[in-house]
């Protein structure tokens, strides 16, 4: 049999058309999948275990969701729940269901897929890292405040098998959601696992991507991607084309328990709005595995921002940067005996080489800059201090001692900001599992 998957948004958070929803509901989908985050945002979430998402917008959002399931008589699913998939942030969306069911008056049978590892125990399992993983030991990684595994569609089959009408899960794959039930239902594997990543970002892959709502329907040979606005459509070029997306090899996808190979796959435009795909492969892996994220402390920041409008200091920008480093270094280390080791400066110059540095080719006449100054240390009053230390440079600092004394632009005062503790992430490995389950925790309950 066929399966109809509906697609919302890219993110819960992001926003989602309204009509375009209410006209896929009433396209009874079997389900509605939507991912809840990814590492986009950096490693904070990850390392804080929190949601980047505000929880009264939130909120407003999965009630949305949650009475089109409601209205679809079908399970609702959220991979990688309040943007990083940590227990906490698994039950912070719990609460909120809880809030809505109440105050609709619904009642629904919930399950919680966890996927938080318990670090000591990690540190003593045999992990294979990935492509440029950094090297990491037991130490690093006792030291991550949070670790997590991306379930696949293993773990959310078993919380399917539960009848749960909504599941809430920790750190998925953005594809596993989608994946799991046209995998459950026997529909083609190839395609199952190329849909869900093409449907990931929801309208994402078609002509106005910011519409959110899409449909794909799966079954024994392929799947038919159509989006739901009003105006958007898929093309062969838009659906071909998102398997770039957070992807380095167009072709092959590596998932638990295998990997995706679109190379023979064919894009054909049935209408003017759905695109049909076939010739998907999937090749089961002889071990399964999932991967891990884990975040730890690097150390603690504050940050600076002046503006430089004059042309001359403008042009002169990267010169004047510079010179403040080399001076604001020589000044921690007479006034502070600091280990240059121990503590970090940069400055990075907005609207000139902020993203790239020292890779950036482009170059272009700017009317004003911004230089951000980004001081990391062991504890947030040594960066505190360092901070102060520097704001007189960016304030008054001259190109040459023969120039007039400048006075250049806050934009806050104080100038100084503590933005507490930065996080990296240090995990990009994988774990074998002799059972799918064994690294993750099913929860459920009656509401």
């Amino acid at each position: 049999m066929g399966t109809r998957i509906l697609i919302p948004s890219g993110a819960l958070g992001l926003g989602y058309d309204k009509a375009a929803l209410e006209r896929a509901v009433a396209e009874k989908p079997d389900l509605i999948a939507i991912d809840g985050g990814s590492t986009d945002s950096g490693p904070s979430y990850l390392g804080r275990g929190v949601s980047k998402y505000a929880t009264e917008s939130t909120k407003i959002e999965w009630q949305g969701l949650i009475e089109a399931r409601a209205a679809a008589g079908c399970p609702l699913v959220i991979g990688t729940a309040g943007t990083c998939g940590t227990d906490s942030t698994v039950d912070w969306l719990y609460d909120i269901t809880l809030e809505i069911l109440s105050d609709l008056g619904q009642s629904a049978k919930i399950a919680r897929v966890y996927s938080e590892q318990d670090p000591a125990k990690i540190a003593q399992t045999p992990l294979s890292p990935l492509s440029a993983a950094p090297d990491v030991d037991a130490d690093t990684i006792q030291n991550c405040t949070h670790i997590v595994a991306l379930a696949g569609a293993e773990q959310i089959q078993t919380a399917l098998d539960t009848g749960a009408e909504i599941i809430i899960a920790g750190r998925t794959t953005d594809t596993a959601i989608i994946a799991a039930l046209p995998l459950q239902n026997g529909n083609h594997a190839g395609a199952a696992w190329h849909g869900a990543k093409i449907g990931e970002c929801g309208a994402l892959c078609a002509t106005n991507p910011q519409s959110g709502v899409i449909l794909v329907d799966f079954d024994d040979t392929g799947f038919t991607v159509t989006p739901m606005a009003d105006g958007a459509k898929a093309t062969p070029h838009t659906v071909s084309a998102h398997m770039l997306y957070e992807n380095s090899d167009p072709f092959i996808l590596f998932e638990p328990g295998g990997h995706l190979d679109v190379t023979q796959a064919t894009y054909t435009a049935i209408d003017d709005v759905a695109v049909r795909v076939t010739g998907s492969q999937w090749v089961p892996s002889d071990t399964y595995t999932v991967k891990l994220e884990g975040a730890q402390i690097a150390g603690y920041q504050t940050i600076l921002m002046a503006l430089l409008r004059d042309a001359h200091y403008v042009a002169n920008a990267q010169i004047w940067c510079d010179d403040i480093m080399a001076k604001h270094a020589s000044k921690v280390a007479d006034r502070l005996g600091l280990d240059a080791a121990t503590w970090h400066a940069e400055l990075r110059i907005i609207g000139q080489n902020a993203n790239l540095g020292t890779l950036e080719q482009r170059t272009s006449d700017a009317t004003e800059l911004g230089v951000l100054a980004i001081l990391t240390a062991p504890d947030q009053a040594t960066a505190n201090t360092l901070g102060k230390m520097m704001n007189p440079y960016l304030l008054h600092h001259p190109l040459t001692q023969e120039e007039e004394q400048p006075t250049f632009a806050f934009p806050f005062s104080p100038a100084e900001i503590d933005r507490g503790a930065a996080y990296e992430f240090v995990l990009h490995h994988v774990m074998a599992l002799a059972d799918p389950m064994d690294a993750f925790r099913l929860v459920v309950t009656d509401v």
